[in-house]
């Protein structure tokens, strides 16, 4: 995972790269990214050169339809029966929730287990679509989650903000200030008043005092780096819930 290595000085990559080159090596690396310009968006010219013959492969994100023929080629009971009775709407759901194939099958295999533990009670029945919304709401309904449900709205803007920098840059960090900019031009859309850099640094350290962030601890100010503390996926349906 090519752009979980990033770090200012680029070390860990460079010496990645370089060791194929060495003498006698026959260590082949094939890296893994989530944006298909990585290479020329990030990469210092140090480390692009260590990249002999460098070939990209492009894997497209998996849509509805894809993600339910998946399901059906499985030899699965549970999810012969979800792709069937709900393909497009399950299939919906899962597109628009990550696009992620091993989400899919995580909440296929849940509300397999609810169906099974509700027919102990009673007589048995099949997988129906309020086990998969149960399962839905399950998996994504952690505290993070909800903690982004009940933060204020420019506390949700700032993590919408976070999700724009991470697409732009494929590097799942930034500076306070590449998110900055993102928050200003989101206001803009919303026609909200911008808020002040102080006023953005306070929103930063309330959602790092709740966990939803890792805030590099440091008095860079707006160079500070923060991550997400939770997977891109959850803050998504948090906020597309609101």
């Amino acid at each position: 995972q090519l752009d979980l290595l990033w770090t200012r000085k680029q070390n860990v990559m460079y010496n990645l790269f370089d060791w194929p080159t060495k003498k006698h090596s026959k260590l082949i690396i094939l890296a893994i990214a989530n944006t298909m310009d990585l290479p020329e968006r990030i990469m210092m010219n140090r480390v692009a050169s260590r990249l002999v013959c460098p070939s990209t492969l492009l894997f497209r994100i998996w849509d509805s339809v894809k993600i339910v023929q998946r399901c059906v080629a499985l030899p699965l009971v549970c999810l012969l029966i979800l792709a069937h009775l709900f393909p497009q709407l399950f299939g919906n759901v899962v597109a628009a929730l990550s696009g992620d194939a091993r989400r899919c099958l995580d909440i296929c295999r849940r509300a397999t287990e609810i169906c099974e533990f509700s027919g102990q009670k009673r007589r048995p029945e099949i997988v129906r679509m309020a086990h998969v919304t149960e399962a839905i709401d399950e998996m994504f309904s952690s505290p993070y989650v909800n903690a982004i449900r009940n933060a204020s709205l420019h506390e949700q803007i700032f993590l919408k903000a976070i999700l724009a920098e991470f697409r732009r840059a494929g590097v799942e960090e930034a500076t306070v200030q590449q998110i900055y900019h993102h928050h200003v031009a989101l206001c803009r859309m919303e026609g909200l008043q911008s808020p002040t850099v102080s006023e953005m640094m306070a929103i930063c350290s309330r959602l790092g005092a709740c966990r939803l962030l890792l805030v590099e601890a440091s008095n860079k100010y707006l160079h500070m780096r923060v991550r997400l503390n939770l997977g891109q996926d959850d803050v998504m349906y948090a906020l597309r819930e609101e």
